[in-house]
């Protein structure tokens, strides 16, 4: 029983920013881009883009890439889902927190060595925690000897301005 209630707490501590001041989306996950982007399919049969708020996955292209990707389809993929959205970004897509079950899928990802915490949106000591027992202890992405942000990844594959 205490172990239910420090989960309920963890999570409501996680996710106040999100739960009080945000809108919710709810519905069934139907896609899944990558490790850190899905597509939920409200109740009104509204398709939703959701990016995962504070978290990088490495690109499908980068080392872990596609297990990344798997990691959030195997949380995900086919299951209701809640995404308290934070904010829309230039692509139209929805920065959320996402709960698929009771899974809080963007400190997941992070935990599981699936993603970084993306510092450049992010200073929540949580997640900072979940990706620093990560390093650790060797888990997914950790495991290479030098692993690439994904942002340091995308800015090599820019083109050059002349």
């Amino acid at each position: 029983m205490k172990n239910i209630i420090k989960k309920i707490i963890t999570i409501l501590i996680l996710t106040s920013t999100f739960v009080f001041s945000q809108s919710m989306i709810q519905g069934v996950v139907v896609g899944v881009s990558d490790g850190d982007t899905l597509k939920i399919l409200d109740y009104s049969k509204k398709l939703y883009k959701i990016r995962l708020a504070e978290i990088d996955a490495p690109e499908k292209s980068q080392d872990f890439g596609q297990a990344s990707k798997k990691s959030l389809s195997d949380m995900c993929y086919k299951k209701n889902a809640v995404a308290y959205v934070a904010n829309i970004d230039r692509y139209g897509r929805s920065i959320a927190r996402v709960f698929c079950g009771n899974k809080d899928v963007n400190f997941n990802q992070v935990s599981l060595g699936m993603a970084w915490v993306y510092r450049q949106y992010s200073n929540n000591q949580s997640l900072m925690q979940a990706e620093s027992i990560a390093r650790r202890k060797n888990i997914g992405l950790w495991q290479l000897s030098n692993p690439v942000a994904p942002w340091e990844y995308r800015r090599t594959k820019r083109p050059a301005f002349q």
